[in-house]
């Protein structure tokens, strides 16, 4: 069953070995060479699934990844069965709200102190499952020692926030006071936001 359908890819809801899945499918573009199109394709698929694993190694909670199939350049995962945190988010009373995006700070805290940079960082992208939060979709995220990649990952966080969530943006500093107990470089990541608002307005 299709459940989502990007730029680059399908989210299937389908079974494997007799357990519900998500089988991630990146899709090919008319538009490339097909040998361009299937590398580009099996590198974008190989790097997104170690994303996933290497963030989980972590100690992060991802989709476990069950298979990789690169001739159809399919990602075969653990399906998260939990809503978006975009869209519970008015649910929560305003203690668990702070703890949740203090809980989302310190995730993103670890994966920039080992260099991992989600590149969608949303709330879309965040999954609820019990008491623990689930990131998913890492198809935009790479590896990146600069401060700026990391600014940029978290100023990305904090649009969303702006565009979704406008009434709790007062309580972002909270996903900040999370990132700071596990990224020791925060307040430069903090800075460097600051300077992509600024550059923003000039442009």
């Amino acid at each position: 069953m299709l459940i989502r359908r990007g730029a680059e890819a399908e989210i299937h809801l389908t079974k494997w070995l007799g357990r519900e899945v998500i089988s991630k499918h990146r899709v090919p573009k008319s538009y490339r060479l097909p040998e361009v199109d299937h590398a580009l394709r099996v590198a974008r698929t190989k790097k997104e699934a170690k994303l996933i694993s290497d963030a989980r190694v972590l100690g992060i909670s991802t989709p476990i990844i069950y298979d990789i199939d690169l001739l159809e350049h399919k990602i075969i995962m653990e399906y998260i069965n939990g809503p978006r945190v975009k869209d519970i988010m008015s649910e929560f009373d305003q203690n668990d709200r702070r703890e949740i995006f203090r809980k989302i700070g310190r995730a993103v805290g670890v994966l920039h102190r080992n260099n991992i940079v989600h590149g969608d960082l949303t709330t879309s992208n965040i999954l609820k499952r019990g008491d623990k939060l689930y990131f998913i979709d890492f198809s935009l995220g790479d590896v990146a020692e600069d401060i700026e990649s990391k600014g940029v990952d978290l100023h990305l966080l904090m649009e969303a926030f702006e565009s979704t969530h406008p009434e709790f943006m007062d309580e972002f500093k909270y996903v900040f006071e999370g990132y700071k107990k596990e990224f020791k470089e925060a307040d430069q990541v903090k800075k460097k936001i600051q300077e992509i608002i600024q550059r923003g307005r000039y442009t």
